[in-house]
């Protein structure tokens, strides 16, 4: 199977911080294990020397990378490369990819991963706009592209069960009839960052620390976050650590959105936390992770999935989440928390039951068995025949 994965980097100058690029890397090395022929058209380069590469343009904004697909290097990628699969990353894109397909008289399978949604659902079921995806109010074209891709592509994949049921409800709405195409594909999890909890040592006498390593994007639920860490970090048994995944951005993504300097700075001036940063190396990630007791999900209420979370869980740390969307399919319902009091006492009662610890360590980790990149790779390519 020839697959050809097109896929969008938003912030190619820190790739560490981009989880569709992460998953690509991850993916495309298993997919040519299991023997598909992989070529990733990308900003940077995705996978090992198996895979090909086919360098593209950074899309200015996250709306020049919805709206401005060049159907004639679509025409010239499908020519070359002469696909079975053509993988659509930015699902708004299958439309024009589509019509490339029609002018080159390939008949490739193309489908689309739903990577990130444009919407949520309120607990009464009405559809929200992701706000993130909103400025002067882009947020229903968005919508509408969104169901446009879906209505083009042969598969339609997400990650989890959760996003499955919202991408239905969506699509019913929108009178796309996603029929037999829809299929659960969850992010491989990266093996750099598996550890068994049985080797963690706990260093006497220090704070536990509770690591936050998500995007801090007000969308993200991080205004949430902020008011929560004042009041894990009143006592003094728990200290944060908060990633600063993306250091400094290029103007063109702050002048969107600037709420991820804004809460940094909040974050910053609270006492026993720490801002932190990978510098995107995998390694120095790892040992962040290594020297936390436990993780701390987000806030952001349309949550398909977290590989931020699924890194922690890899490495045998309980993850703590507020009872909403995937969190609450995935997480250990010991660990889910609707009131910031019971977020509280659950990050205490890890920081020092190491009993309550050591279950929900090994709980988490076994929670991550069936994303290794192997297994992945075999239910993709089953959902791409």
């Amino acid at each position: 199977m020839r697959v050809l994965y097109l896929l969008n980097i938003s912030n190619p100058d820190q790739l560490s911080a981009d989880s569709g690029w992460i998953f690509a890397d991850l993916l495309a090395p298993a997919l040519a294990d299991a023997g598909a022929e992989v070529t990733v058209a990308a900003p940077a380069a995705a996978g090992d020397a198996r895979c090909g590469f086919h360098q593209t343009k950074v899309p200015g904004t996250k709306y020049r990378a919805r709206f401005s697909a060049d159907i004639d290097e679509l025409v010239a990628l499908v020519r070359a490369e002469k696909p079975d699969v053509v993988v659509a990353n930015q699902i708004e894109e299958a439309p024009a990819i589509r019509t490339a397909l029609l002018e080159v008289g390939s008949d490739a399978l193309l489908a689309g991963y739903c990577h990130y949604l444009p919407f949520s659902f309120s607990g009464g079921g009405q559809l929200l706009l992701d706000p993130s995806l909103n400025d002067v109010g882009l947020g229903r074209p968005v919508l509408l592209a969104f169901a446009a891709g879906m209505a083009a592509c042969d598969r339609v994949m997400v990650h989890s069960s959760t996003a499955a049921s919202w991408l239905s409800a969506a699509a019913a709405r929108m009178a796309v009839d996603l029929a037999d195409r829809l299929r659960v594909v969850p992010a491989p999890r990266d093996e750099r960052l598996v550890r068994d909890p049985v080797t963690a040592c706990r260093q006497q006498g220090a704070a536990a620390i509770g690591v936050y390593n998500h995007r801090l994007y007000a969308h993200y639920g991080t205004e949430q976050f902020v008011h929560l860490a004042r009041d894990l970090v009143a006592s003094g048994a728990v200290h944060l650590q908060v990633m600063d995944l993306f250091g400094q951005r290029r103007a063109a993504r702050t002048g969107l959105d600037d709420s991820p300097e804004r809460m940094r700075d909040q974050l910053a001036a609270l006492p026993h936390l720490q801002i932190v940063s990978d510098r995107g190396d995998r390694i120095r990630y790892r040992n962040l992770l290594a020297d936390a007791r436990f993780g701390i999900a987000p806030f952001r209420p349309g949550c398909p999935w977290s590989m931020s979370v699924i890194d922690c869980q890899g490495m045998g740390l309980p993850v703590i989440a507020p009872r909403l969307g995937w969190l609450a399919e995935h997480i250990d319902p010991e660990l889910c928390f609707t009131t910031p009091a019971e977020a509280v006492a659950l990050a205490e009662r890890l920081a020092t039951d190491d009993e309550f610890h050591a279950v929900h360590a090994k709980r988490a980790h076994a929670s991550t068995a069936d994303f290794a990149p192997a297994l992945v790779a075999a239910r993709y390519l089953e959902a791409l025949s």
